[in-house]
């Protein structure tokens, strides 16, 4: 009897128990219901706020990415047919810091700046595009050694900045379009749009990626790639000969080049701060420092008889591809875009950076027995890892270049030298917030 009014009572139990949950489910699943349709309602809305966000911005730095890439392109055609033009650079110089004379201090409009504004801490105006693209024109115009992508980035930061406003948007979300104006910008010139993407989300903090930016980023990039294409602009590709087995030699000599490239990424970085510096304690005019700056890059290119190392020269990335440098080649790079960057002149460092990796690359694989070819482009992405502290971004670049069939190898050299390099880099506003050798959070700007 006892038995049979347990059982009654667990029987009863589990009734109201299944009477229980049956209202609450009947209760609460019109309410997930509710709320998943909320939620997947509101990611599409943002979606579409994002791709329209996007493709405008896309649009925009993709046609002045466009003109600012066949603007420089023009100016170098100019300077190659009249090389008397070199002789003008202190006057370029000259008008350059004429042309910034509102500006407090002239770094402050670098790439430097567009990441304070990543970070929230200072704002890019709209004046600095203008700026930027025309001292950037004559800097290639008389000969100055930059590159063109800093340039590019400070452009679209400021543009998207620009456009963040136009949108009126928060805060966060103003960041986020300004990634995408570097994004599109970048891709626009180098025709690199999966590496141009990931690039302005990687290079603000080592350690963390901002992936709030991926969608606006990607579809800026890809648009301001096809419109660059459209017009004529041909991306940055090179053919690497003949790629043997990676086997463990093979394997160990791309990890010696790896070290080396470490090395020489340091160098850069501390040679172009060391000379900035120098420069700004011993020429505090900066008329005077343009000026100077420019004499000596004639007298230099004067010395050596050559123009190789004047303007961004790329041309010199497919000659160390064919084995054809000197071994002193990226040290001279050094040296003429160190001058030229401190003595005030506009452009960038990334493609002087490719130039150093591929010249060192190609001279250090000769010693190691490496095939040119495959060095210089081992060399090339490692030293760019090394000096952005960019491994994705670095592999990428590699691999929109050179095709993935060199891609074990420079995986191995890029991530050498993003190890070894320690926390030094090109832009001191860049933040290093994980170790690179440990899971440790240091959160510290690069050294310079």
């Amino acid at each position: 009897m006892k038995n049979w009014k347990h059982l009654t009572g667990i029987s009863l139990c589990t009734k109201n128990m299944c009477k229980l949950w049956k209202e609450t489910l009947a209760r609460e699943l019109p309410k997930a219901s509710d709320w998943v349709h909320h939620t997947i309602w509101n990611r599409l809305i943002l979606l579409a706020r994002w791709l329209l966000f996007s493709m405008v911005t896309g649009g925009c730095l993709g046609l002045a990415g466009t003109f600012f890439g066949k603007s420089v392109a023009y100016v170098t055609e100019l300077r190659t047919a009249y090389p008397w033009l070199l002789f003008g650079l202190p006057f370029g110089g000259a008008l350059i810091v004429w042309m910034y004379r509102w500006e407090t201090k002239q770094e402050r409009s670098s790439t430097n700046r567009v990441l304070d504004a990543i970070h929230a801490e200072k704002e890019i105006p709209i004046k600095t595009a203008p700026l930027i693209f025309a001292s950037t024109v004559l800097t290639h115009l008389f000969g100055g050694s930059a590159g063109r992508e800093g340039a590019a980035l400070q452009l679209g930061g400021s543009i998207g900045n620009f456009l963040g406003k136009c949108f009126r948007i928060d805060e966060n979300d103003k960041r986020v379009v300004i990634m995408c104006g570097m994004s599109a910008a970048f891709s626009a010139l180098f025709g690199t749009p999966m590496a141009a993407a990931v690039f302005s989300m990687e290079v603000v903090s080592v350690g963390i990626m901002h992936y709030a930016a991926l969608v606006p980023c990607v579809v800026a990039s890809y648009i301001a790639s096809a419109i660059a294409r459209y017009f004529g602009m041909e991306g940055e590709h090179f053919t690497i000969g003949p790629i043997p087995d990676l086997t463990l030699l093979n394997g160990g000599k791309i990890l010696l080049l790896g070290l080396m490239c470490a090395a020489v990424s340091i160098l850069f970085c501390v040679v172009l701060h060391k000379t900035e510096h120098l420069f700004h304690r011993k020429l505090r005019n900066p008329f005077l420092r343009a000026f100077t700056a420019g004499c000596l890059l004639i007298v230099l290119t004067l010395v050596l008889r050559t123009t190789d190392y004047l303007g961004s020269g790329m041309h010199m990335i497919e000659a160390a591809m064919e084995g054809n440098v000197i071994w002193a080649a990226f040290l001279l790079k050094i040296i003429f875009t160190a001058i030229t960057l401190a003595g005030g002149f506009k452009g960038g460092e990334i493609v002087p950076t490719f130039f150093v990796g591929a010249t060192f690359g190609c001279v250090a694989g000769k010693l190691l027995g490496i095939s040119p070819s495959l060095a210089a482009a081992c060399g090339m992405t490692a030293v760019f890892c090394g000096v952005t502290n960019s491994p994705i971004s670095s592999l990428l670049i590699g691999l929109e270049m050179f095709g993935f069939a060199g891609a074990p190898y420079l995986f191995l050299s890029l991530a050498v030298s993003y190890m070894q390099s320690g926390y030094y880099g090109l832009y001191h506003s860049q933040r290093i917030v994980y170790s690179k050798v440990k899971t440790e959070f240091i959160n510290q700007n690069t050294k310079e």
